[in-house]
């Protein structure tokens, strides 16, 4: 007995520090605070680490480098490449057509993801009715959408648009469904007690506690859809990110596809940022702090 009760004081004090604590570890600490200057160091190392093997992987003359500037051009030969990018190219309004589909794409998305995900949320039998497609559409890959809205829609504006507003409808509907769902049926009790009939409560109940998640995926959805504008400009594009990139795969300089990958990162961070503002604006409650 008295070995046991050694055996279990040895063991805690390994796993505790003074008092009961956890022990502090500098650098492997579960879930601690690291303040804004180590995030700052800490996300600068790898970002150095990447550029140090680019230019590692790219110095020198082409016949002498690891890889060839056909395959991966070196740092200084794709910011040499941003003149002809912006001049030749037509940064600004391939930017500005890519954005337009992408919006547009997401408001019919919206569209037909909001009011079905709201209804099948909330009332049985039309989860009933739709959950089969929803089941469908949830393992549909994302480019096989390219030859369907093909073939229906031709190759002008509509089929990029309508491409893009079936990927957000596949995304965004599930994630719908659930934050209504998610919606505690606790809530639903008081509204029944408090004599709302079922119209009231989808309006009065379910929208607005599920609308925040709502919001937040439709944020998330936007992102992705920057992912998808490459495969949407793929053919019979006039304008936009994907051709620019498409065009410089055929015919050069491959420099311009690096730097329009870099570009859709930053329009998708920037746009992020922006809903993420709204989100705050719409529910500041959300971000209150607790005293």
């Amino acid at each position: 007995m008295e070995w046991l009760l050694f055996k279990t004081k040895t063991d805690t004090q390994s796993t505790t520090g003074p008092g009961g604590r956890p022990p502090k570890i500098p650098w492997l600490g579960i879930r601690t605070p690291v303040s804004t200057t180590w995030k700052i160091i800490l996300g600068t190392i790898p970002i150095v680490f990447l550029f140090l093997l680019w230019w590692l992987l790219t110095t020198g003359e082409a016949e002498m480098r690891i890889l060839s500037p056909l395959i991966l051009p070196s740092p200084v030969e794709v910011l040499k490449s941003f003149k002809s990018l912006w001049f030749e190219a037509e940064l600004t309004r391939s930017l500005i057509a890519s954005t337009f589909r992408v919006v547009l794409g997401f408001l019919v998305g919206v569209m037909v993801a909001f009011p079905l995900g709201l209804f099948m949320a909330s009332f049985s039998k039309i989860k009933a009715l739709f959950d089969p497609i929803v089941i469908f559409i949830a393992y549909l890959p994302i480019p096989a959408l390219v030859p369907l809205t093909m073939s229906i829609f031709g190759i002008d504006e509509m089929q990029k648009v309508m491409f893009l507003a079936l990927a957000f409808i596949i995304y965004l509907l599930p994630l719908t469904i659930t934050s209504v769902e998610g919606v505690h049926n606790i809530y639903l009790q008081t509204a029944y007690t408090l004599g709302l009939n079922r119209w009231q409560i989808v309006r009065h109940v379910l929208l607005p506690i599920s609308f925040p998640q709502i919001i937040d995926a439709m944020r998330l959805g936007f992102g992705v859809g920057w992912t998808y504008i490459i495969l949407a400009e793929m053919v019979a594009a006039e304008r936009g990110l994907g051709q620019i990139i498409i065009i410089a795969q055929r015919r050069g300089p491959r420099e311009h596809i690096y730097l329009v990958l870099v570009v859709i990162v930053l329009i998708a961070y920037i746009t992020d940022k922006l809903w993420q503002a709204l989100y705050r604006y719409l529910f500041p409650y959300k971000h209150m702090v607790k005293k």
